[in-house]
């Protein structure tokens, strides 16, 4: 089995990769894995630290060659404001509730929890059921070394001390 000790952020190398990879947003923060390609083949991720991998990354092989991480598509919200100031507004509720998202211009695509689309449609948002790519914004949470286990990224603090209102 081929061992894979560096990589590259997605845009350093230009060739088409030998095989891809695809995995969902929270499979792709990695350090020691076994990881199977898409042709069946499993090589062995084994990097010093941690690393949030994102969509067009590339592993290199001991070979020489590079395989490419892909996001996988998921089930998300799509999530859309009347104007920017609401989507603002809606993307602060969200981050209030250490929600992933992944935010744009005119959206914001999270993870289906129909909690939070009930919540989100009573502030009068349009929520729609797609399927793509997610890759949300790293946050500050996971700048201090989070896995992404559990809903709260492992922040570990206490929301009885204080409130975020």
């Amino acid at each position: 089995m081929q061992r894979i000790t560096t990589f590259h952020k997605a845009g350093v190398i230009t060739d088409p990769p030998a095989d891809i990879i695809a995995l969902p947003h929270d499979l792709r923060h990695l350090r020691r894995k076994v990881l199977h390609l898409s042709n069946g083949d499993m090589v062995m991720l084994d990097l010093k630290e941690p690393v949030l991998f994102a969509d067009g990354d590339r592993l290199m092989l001991e070979d020489g060659s590079n395989v490419q991480i892909t996001a996988a598509s998921e089930k998300l919200f799509e999530i859309r404001a009347r104007d920017t100031l609401h989507l603002i507004e809606l993307a602060w509720h969200l981050g209030n509730r250490h929600l992933s998202a992944q935010i744009e211009e005119g959206r914001i695509l999270i993870l289906r929890d129909h909690v939070i689309r009930q919540m989100l449609q009573g502030l009068g948002a349009t929520v729609m059921d797609v399927e793509e790519p997610f890759q949300p914004a790293r946050g500050a949470y996971h700048a201090h070394g989070s896995h992404g286990h559990g809903h709260d990224g492992g922040h570990g603090h206490d929301h009885d001390h204080h409130s975020h209102d």
